[in-house]
């Protein structure tokens, strides 16, 4: 146990060693986060607190591998998956610091997240097997590593996400290496134990300088280096002990970030935006927005993880159905706190599946339309059968009317419409659209005037427009001569 706390007490240390010139080395470069829409401080903050972190944790780790004791023994004989861990872990800083810097795709982040994990997995970092209760267990097989690679990345990106408000994911994550720490220790793998308790200290010294009103953030260099390392550590557990509870506490312990960012990657799916595109609805931004100030709403959320931690921790006596059902059970209060907050709406929530499934039924009708329409177009061999297309198109797209007026040298006006068969709409459910048609000859111009019909929204009429505007666009007239409509609904 000296060793232990030790390690511990010494990344505490080294952090608030650190942190005071890593916060002078930010303000030198320009590394500052500067207020914004989606951000809460009013002043410019450095952003780059994680090489503290990082130098905490890693500076007291290294030198356990040198230790002339047991636990220094386990290190050296765990020498290829201590090594390969550290070197994944650094991937991820670096790619974090390079973020905080000077600013990377979110591709880029994902894909060094990938990578790291799959050579978690070569080195035999993975999770093989889960053992749900006392007499059964559930290998995993060839569903291991990708496994293991979706919860490397699902952990790390969680912790990230969460890191919105000052000490929101030093907290957090303090509790979550805590727990991981007590875990190893009980499981006997101290590897473990010394990789969470050195993160634990360095996360403890840096949390002095990044609690409300923080004097430095994290960034991206801290909070996926934290998310990863924890992701990590507890997949390592679990390659000594099967049992289920070693994913389960690290789940409650970060049960927040991971239902925030499962509810920010639907929230976004749903809203058909880019599943890396920032907003302001996280849980701990609704907090906010409830009137909590921004020291009391991590207070809170400290305190909901700390009593999901400690109702999870029984899970370790026991081995039954009844650890499955109160896993469950914590598991359905965290999700109820994002109800309560309105981080979640269910209505709101099937409303808005229901609206993507039914706008992804029209797309593929209209695509099937376009389609169709494409090949009438290309089977037209004079004007005459060009209108008829057009008439064709008109009415599968479901406009209210199309006009084609065609003017010659001398100006002289020639003007074709065709009305769809139903009657027309209100104006106030009509979109029109003047379409120019490129210069078939110098002889004359031509123009449509396109009415569409707004039966579901205003994007599916701009969106069949859009479609009629291909088709006219890549099928135009082979001559200038006057156009004659064939169908009766044409004038």
């Amino acid at each position: 146990m000296t060793t232990y706390f030790s390690v511990w007490l010494g990344s505490l240390f080294l952090a608030l060693v650190l942190t005071p010139a890593v916060i002078w080395l930010a303000r030198r470069v320009g590394a500052v986060d500067r207020p914004g829409v989606r951000t809460v401080h009013t002043r410019p903050v450095p952003r780059i607190g994680g090489i503290a972190i990082f130098l905490s944790a890693v500076g007291l780790i290294v030198p356990v591998l040198f230790l002339d004791n047991r636990i220094g023994d386990v290190f050296r004989g765990m020498s290829l998956q201590v090594g390969t861990l550290l070197g994944a872990a650094m991937l991820i800083f670096l790619v974090g610091l390079v973020d905080d810097l000077k600013g990377l795709p979110a591709r880029v982040k994902l894909l060094a997240e990938v990578l790291a994990a799959v050579w978690l997995c070569h080195v035999g970092i993975r999770i093989s097997a889960l053992e749900i209760t006392d007499g059964y267990v559930l290998y995993l097989g060839q569903w291991g590593a990708p496994l293991t690679i979706l919860w490397i990345i699902g952990i790390t990106n969680a912790v990230n996400l969460s890191d919105g408000l000052d000490g929101l994911a030093a907290g957090v994550s303090a509790v979550a290496c805590a727990v991981i720490a007590v875990f190893a220790i009980y499981s006997g793998n101290p590897v473990m134990a010394v990789f969470m308790l050195a993160l634990l200290g360095g996360l403890c010294g840096f949390l002095f300088y990044n609690f409300n009103p923080a004097k430095i953030f994290m960034g991206d260099c801290g909070s996926l280096f934290v998310g990863f390392t924890i992701a990590a550590s507890s997949t390592m557990c679990l390659t000594k002990s099967h049992a289920l509870v070693g994913l389960a506490l690290p789940i409650l312990a970060l049960g927040i970030p991971i239902f925030d960012a499962f509810f920010a990657i639907l929230r976004r799916f749903l809203e058909r935006r880019s599943l890396f595109a920032p907003d302001r609805s996280h849980f701990h931004h609704r907090l906010i927005d409830l009137g909590l100030k921004q020291r009391y709403a991590v207070l809170a959320i400290y305190f909901a993880t700390c009593m999901a931690t400690c109702l999870g921790l029984f899970m370790m006596v026991r081995k039954d159905v009844g650890a499955l059902v109160l896993f469950a059970c914590i598991l359905l209060l965290v999700l109820l706190l994002f109800r309560v907050v309105g981080a979640v709406r269910l209505r709101e929530t099937v409303a808005a599946l229901q609206d993507k499934y039914a706008m992804a039924c029209r797309q593929r009708k209209e695509r099937r339309t376009f389609e169709d329409l494409e090949l009438r177009f290309r089977r037209a061999q004079d004007t005459s059968e060009w209108w008829q297309a057009v008439c064709d198109a008109g009415k599968g797209l479901d406009f209210a009317w199309v006009s084609l007026m065609v003017r010659d040298k001398e100006g002289n006006l020639d003007t074709r419409v065709w009305r769809g068969g139903r009657s027309s709409p209100p104006p106030s459910r009509i979109v029109t659209m003047n379409l120019p048609i490129r210069e078939v000859n110098a002889q004359t111009t031509m123009e449509f005037e396109v009415a569409i019909a707004v039966d579901e929204s205003l994007e599916s009429a701009g969106r069949r427009g859009a479609l009629f505007s291909r088709l006219i666009d890549k099928h135009r007239p082979a001559r200038s001569e006057p156009v004659v409509c064939e169908v009766g609904a044409a004038e």
